[in-house]
């Protein structure tokens, strides 16, 4: 009998050592979610900065021949976060033990992802999946340049927070590229979740050990938040386009911006002749799925309409009407911040993964736990003080995510993960490389390294103009000036732009995967396993 052929493998990451965690792992035959779950319980080492435990995740996973799934696994404000805790704020802090708001929910999504790989085959023992996270945080990792420039930016904000300088600066200085951070006490912590099993986070000693750190730092987050959180599985927001079928997140994140972006496109992209004419339609799509955004996107149980609705023929027509080859349209709006990183998967059974995960801003709150080395997010600070407000504070709300996670199945066969980091320019991100890639047939590597754009803010700007990289700026920058956009040039592969990757597999079998030459990552692909 002939053996059955398997698909190739592949991922992606942005630093190569999540990249190595998750091929070893496929070549050891783990499934997608294993890799996943194993490359970011790395990345939350090496990449200190940008996410870790004691953030958030989101997952879209696909298996072949089945309608894909998401879970969201995003804290909740804690029993205490109320107007009241925070009475004589104007706002919530965005540093410090008020910043830690929201429960951390990406252990609690490894969980609930590794329950539907059970239902594929055996799991691999978590001390497996968890052992490159273990040696890198015992004996350490180089620290990145990323690393280098977010530990210049937050230094004199989080000097003074919670365990922050014991952790993350050498003698109250900065690391320099290339040194060694060793992350002890996180060490631990991956092993007492590998010896005692992931729920220990919520359950067990970690979580009464989280609570008395978060509470010594003034954070309303007690233990019983802990104990009451769960991530969730759910239905992710799709819309049908020329192409195929396009999949996101819904509430609390701004899945649907991203999907109304590719949605108007792909009834525009006609229009255009040149690569000017893309990034004019892109950007003025994004106007019209951010304003949709604002408008309406907020914790699920505040939800004034269902949000598919708007990918409805009617809505998609009537906002396209706003939208003209000839002239940009007005532009500022309140822009959203976020650090994240983002990682697909594809293993030999064709399972596909796209998967996000986050501290919020640059080492999020700022607060370490002495006792576990776990730094916490600060999304609550996504939350508004102000009463009435689409996004006031209350307990066991979500704030708006920035993050969602990219899937695609495609007329011709090809199913394809993709994603970034970036706050407010995830959306744009995601258009650019999946436009470049699917409509205009660029190879994968070339449409996430080419030249990109940034409608907004990230990465703690404060402008709302059109940022363009100086290598798109010299082809485009003069026409999209004459046509009424308000833009500045900046350096080109630069990191302002996000770190991008996507994963496809096609219909032989065949994967290909790119990452973003802006970040520290590395992509494979192909018939790995022996």
């Amino acid at each position: 009998m002939d053996a059955v052929k398997k698909n190739e493998i592949a991922f992606t990451a942005p630093h190569f050592k999540a990249t190595e965690t998750g091929r070893k792992i496929l070549e050891q035959g783990g499934t997608a979610i294993e890799a996943m779950v194993a490359a970011a319980a790395t990345i939350a080492v090496v990449y200190p900065h940008m996410n870790g435990l004691g953030g958030d995740g989101f997952w879209l996973i696909s298996e072949p021949g089945k309608a894909p799934i998401g879970i969201d696994a995003s804290g909740k404000a804690a029993e205490l976060a109320t107007l009241e805790f925070y009475c004589g704020h104007d706002s919530i802090p965005t540093r410090g033990g008020k910043a830690a708001v929201t429960m951390a929910g990406a252990v609690a999504g490894w969980q609930e992802a590794l329950a539907v790989s059970q239902e594929w085959q055996a799991n691999l023992p978590l001390s497996t999946l968890l052992s490159d996270a273990i040696e890198l945080a015992k004996n350490g990792s180089k620290v990145t340049k990323t690393y280098v420039d977010a530990s210049k930016k937050t230094q004199l904000d989080l000097l003074s927070v919670q365990g922050f300088a014991d952790c993350f600066l050498k003698n109250g200085g900065i690391y320099e590229q290339g040194e060694n951070l060793t992350l002890p006490a996180l060490a631990h912590t991956l092993e007492q979740l590998a010896d005692n099993g992931l729920n220990d986070f919520y359950q067990g000693d970690i979580a009464a050990r989280l609570a008395k750190d978060l509470a010594m730092a003034e954070s309303p987050i007690r233990l019983a938040d802990f104990h009451s959180y769960q991530a969730k599985r759910l239905t992710p927001l799709q819309v049908k386009t020329s192409v195929g079928t396009l999949y996101n997140l819904p509430a609390p994140t701004q899945g649907i911006a991203s999907l109304l972006i590719l949605a108007l496109y792909d009834r525009l992209y006609t229009q255009g002749k040149t690569a000017t004419d893309m990034a004019h339609l892109l950007i003025e799509c994004t106007k019209q799925a951010f304003i949709a955004r604002n408008q309406f996107v907020t914790d699920e149980s505040r939800l004034a309409m269902d949000l598919s609705s708007l990918l409805d023929d009617e809505q998609l027509e009537k906002m396209c009407h706003e939208i003209a080859l000839e002239r940009a349209q007005p532009w500022p709006h309140q822009a959203k911040h976020g650090d994240t990183i983002w990682m697909g998967a594809c293993d030999s059974e064709g399972r596909m993964v796209s998967y996000i995960q986050s501290l919020y801003w640059e080492f999020g709150s700022g607060v370490m736990s002495p006792s576990t080395g776990i730094v916490w997010n600060n999304r609550g600070s996504s939350f508004s003080l102000e009463k009435g407000s689409l996004q006031e504070l209350g307990p066991n709300l979500k704030p708006f995510h920035t993050l969602n996670p990219a899937f695609a199945e495609l007329n011709d066969g090809r199913r394809m993960s993709y994603g970034t980091m970036g706050g407010e320019g995830q959306p744009q991100t995601q258009a650019a490389l999946f436009s470049r890639y699917v409509y205009h047939q660029m190879p994968l590597d070339q449409a996430i390294s080419e030249g990109r754009w940034l409608l907004g803010r990230t990465w703690g700007d404060v402008s709302h103009n059109l940022k363009v990289e100086r290598d798109f700026a010299d082809i485009a920058a003069d026409e999209l000036a004459a046509r009424g956009h308000d833009l500045v040039i900046v350096d080109a592969q630069n990191e302002l732009m996000g770190h991008a990757g996507a994963v496809v597999l096609h219909p032989e079998g065949q994967t290909d995967a790119a990452t973003d030459p802006r970040s520290d990552g590395s992509a494979i692909f192909g018939d790995f396993i022996k």
